[in-house]
């Protein structure tokens, strides 16, 4: 189990500030300030970052965000140029939105791509939307690669990657994170078994989403 601060650092910020209008407001009328309360609810609960299991399992891929599973396509990976699958976690404004590495490995390559800001639940958003991509080398068998992209949405708009070309990452850890929104990529070799579908709920780190043939 890999432990952060319970409420993600990327949210203070926005969390002081909500409370100190809240403050102000309930100050100068209780009554007015019973919405700005209910924002700084919201806010809260937004940058949680609860504590997960990570699954020791070998050869297994976690999710690397939390939400519903959206889409699993036999398609090509955009970023490595090879026949992949690919399973796709959309996140509502309910959900952890901290991002999570779905392998033990070390990072290739980095990529990201200035775009649109459609809502993430469309397909097309998956190349035409602002997005962060990292392929990563499995740490146990080199000859594997998995590509995680970060996808902004209609209301995300900040994508956050800590991860740089040449850093290792380990199963379950926090690499990134995407404020206010919204999608999360998963691009796997094709004799991945896949262990969800569509429609499931997974969260961050926990969920088994594969396992590496």
């Amino acid at each position: 189990m890999k432990n952060y601060p319970i409420i993600a650092k990327e949210g203070w910020l926005f969390i002081i500030i909500s409370f100190f209008i809240s403050a102000y407001v309930s100050y100068v009328n209780v009554i007015a300030s019973i919405p700005f309360w209910i924002i700084s609810i919201f806010i809260i609960q937004f940058f949680r970052d609860p504590p997960r299991k990570i699954s020791t399992k070998k050869n297994v891929v976690v999710s690397g965000a939390d939400g519903k599973v959206i889409a699993i396509d036999e398609t090509i990976d955009p970023y490595q140029k090879k026949k992949s699958i690919k399973v796709s976690v959309f996140m509502n404004v309910f959900n952890v939105h901290s991002n999570k590495a779905p392998i033990d490995g070390i990072i290739l390559k980095k990529i990201y791509f200035s775009g649109k800001f459609l809502n993430a639940a469309l397909s097309k958003a998956s190349l035409e939307n602002e997005r962060c991509a990292i392929i990563i080398q499995a740490k146990k068998n080199p000859k594997q690669t998995i590509t995680c992209v970060q996808i902004a949405g209609l209301i995300a708009r900040r994508i956050l990657c800590y991860k740089k070309t040449g850093d290792s990452v380990s199963r379950g850890e926090r690499y990134g994170f995407i404020k206010f929104g919204s999608r999360v990529d998963l691009y796997l070799p094709l004799k991945t078994s896949i262990r969800v579908q569509v429609g499931q709920k997974v969260k961050n780190g926990e969920s088994i989403i594969a396992e590496l043939g």
